[in-house]
């Protein structure tokens, strides 16, 4: 009988393309139960000596507790490319925890990223920032305060919180400019400010981006993502945080999803193959 012929490949010793989970890794004692992130890795040889560089990635909860799971499949992509990617849960700011609590546990995970750069064959020079919506705010944040001691807690406090890049994903810029929220603030606007957002306006402006931004300053590369067709968030807040990035002289990129909502359909794999292209650039 005639058999059908067998298809030989190579054994893959560096184990490339392939991508490993470390769930529920406590990068914080800011909270008693302990703050987690779950980092995704290429599956990396026991002799390996190889450092790979790391995305802080924050996915949005509109700055309560992030479902880290959501992105997990697509970050699994970025993984298998050979980044190490951390993501994040912080703590919610409606349990007791204002502002800058949150952004404070950005910061502190970043650290951490190069604290146990060794363990997780890290490059530590080579550290960017992704979030989305209120990720997306607290990474262009992150991008423009590195190192501010407003937003440095003790816990890894010889490490360096700075980003060598940032993405954006749709990261409300100017919380000033939502004066339906500042009119009639949901219980996290309120739970933010410790109050009425009206009455402490100084913490709203302390939350939004576009304040930060100072010319001659050397800002890592950010790269902004909008739907316009973007509820929540107006495509505008993108677009202006964009043009002052801009104007400051920042290296700015911004790419729009025609149509793009906040979430769902706003993602499909030409976006996240421009995410990951930007990425692969820049870091």
């Amino acid at each position: 009988m005639a058999y059908p012929e067998i298809k030989k490949i190579d054994y893959n010793p560096s184990l490339k393309g392939l991508a490993h989970i470390y769930p529920d890794i406590v990068y914080s004692l800011a909270q008693r139960s302990g703050t987690k992130m779950t980092i995704i890795s290429p599956q990396i040889p026991e002799d390996s000596q190889e450092k790979y560089p790391c995305i802080v990635f924050v996915q949005g909860s509109g700055w309560t507790f992030p479902n880290i799971y959501y992105q997990i499949p697509q970050l699994s992509q970025l993984a298998a490319k050979g980044y190490v990617i951390a993501t994040i849960t912080h703590r919610n700011s409606l349990e007791g925890h204002p502002w800058p609590a949150c952004f404070e546990d950005v910061k502190t995970a970043i650290r951490f990223m190069r604290a146990k750069s060794e363990e997780y064959h890290i490059d530590s020079d080579r550290i960017g920032i992704w979030g989305t919506s209120s990720g997306g705010n607290m990474a262009l944040l992150a991008g423009l305060t590195a190192d501010d001691p407003n937003y440095r807690t003790e816990e890894y406090a010889d490490f360096s919180d700075r980003v060598k890049l940032v993405v954006d994903c749709f990261g409300p810029a100017d919380l000033l400019q939502r004066e339906a929220r500042l009119e009639n603030p949901t219980p996290v606007d309120i739970a933010l400010a410790g109050g009425n957002p009206k009455e402490n306006l100084d913490v709203v402006k302390d939350m939004s981006p576009i304040y930060k931004v100072k010319e001659g300053m050397a800002y890592p590369p950010f790269l902004l993502v909008q739907g316009n067709n973007d509820e929540p968030v107006p495509y505008e807040q993108s677009l202006n945080m964009f043009h002052k990035l801009c104007d400051c002289g920042a290296d700015a990129r911004m790419i729009e999803v025609n149509h793009g909502p906040h979430e769902g359909t706003f993602w499909s794999q030409e976006l996240l193959d421009l995410i990951f292209g930007f990425i692969m650039e820049r870091l």
